[in-house]
Order: C-alpha cells, then sequence, then structure tokens
C-alpha cells in the first residue's frame, strides 16, 4: 500500500482535526447530556417483561412466557453486573487499566450468559427455545431506542 503524501507544507501541517473551543464543548455537552447506565438496564428489564407478556398473549402458554422472559434475564442480569463493575471502577485508573476493567467486566458477562443460557433447560420447564431467543434480541437491541429517546437530548437540524 502506497501512502499518498500531502501535496504542500499547510496541508501537512493543518490536520482534519480541529479542537473545540470551551463554549463549543459546553454546547455540545448541553445536546449530549449523559446517559445513566442504569437506565438503560431499567429500559432493558421493562422491555423483557412486555416481551414475555406478549409472548404469554400471542401464544397462550405459560412456558413461552417464560421462556421469553428467561431470555430477558440472560440479558438483563449480566448486563446488571457489567454496569456495577464498571460504575465501581475506580475513576483514578489509567487509560490502559480502564479498558482492561471493561474487557475484564465484558467477559464476565459473556460467561454469566452463556452459563444461563447453558442452565435454561433444567431450569426453565418446556423450555421454547424459539422464546427464549426472542426475549433475547428484543431485550438486546433495547437500548438502542433507550439512547436514541433520551431525555435532554436537543435535535439540530
Amino acid at each position: 500500500m502506497q501512502k499518498i503524501a500531502p501535496e504542500t507544507e499547510a496541508e501537512a501541517e493543518d490536520p482534519d482535526f480541529k479542537p473545540l473551543t470551551a463554549q463549543e464543548a459546553q454546547e455540545w455537552r448541553s445536546r449530549h447530556p449523559a446517559v445513566s447506565v442504569w437506565r438503560l438496564v431499567g429500559m432493558q428489564a421493562v422491555a423483557g417483561v412486555l416481551v414475555a407478556l406478549a409472548a404469554w398473549l400471542l401464544s397462550g402458554q405459560m412456558p413461552v412466557a417464560w421462556s421469553a422472559g428467561y431470555g430477558a434475564l440472560a440479558v438483563v442480569l449480566p448486563a446488571a453486573l457489567f454496569a456495577r463493575g464498571m460504575v465501581r471502577q475506580n475513576r483514578a485508573a489509567s487509560a490502559g487499566a480502564a479498558m482492561v476493567g471493561f474487557f475484564g467486566w465484558e467477559l464476565v458477562k459473556i460467561v454469566l450468559t452463556v452459563a444461563m443460557l447453558a442452565a435454561a433447560p433444567k431450569l426453565v420447564p418446556q423450555l421454547s427455545w424459539l422464546a427464549l431467543l426472542v426475549g433475547m434480541v428484543v431485550t438486546m437491541k433495547t437500548y438502542w431506542i433507550a439512547l436514541m429517546v433520551r431525555p435532554g437530548v436537543r435535535k439540530t437540524d
């Protein structure tokens, strides 16, 4: 792969990145408020309850509802553990330590999810794998909706 050199000296010195002024940074923060991780986990839990209720209403069978609910729980419980670990992580740690902590808690989240899925046939009588997967997918995708509809975000046109 060949690297293309800048045509002029000014082009070489002037990167595309322009730092924000203090006022621009403050305006950006006001348009993009911080999102509480607990709010996202809570919205996932609500979505899990709703998908379990919908599974029960559509199928008329409690085992299908329990399966969908357990699928949602297999997302919410590890996400809550991950959130707790990340929130309690030392904020004064270096960037490298923060990344190690992030990946460590992500690994814990994945292992717990896999363990819960492996235990599902023993814990949920008459398990419906399809309902469990629907519960998982709907619950996992909820955070995208939660991020888009979060309060305090002003849309700029």
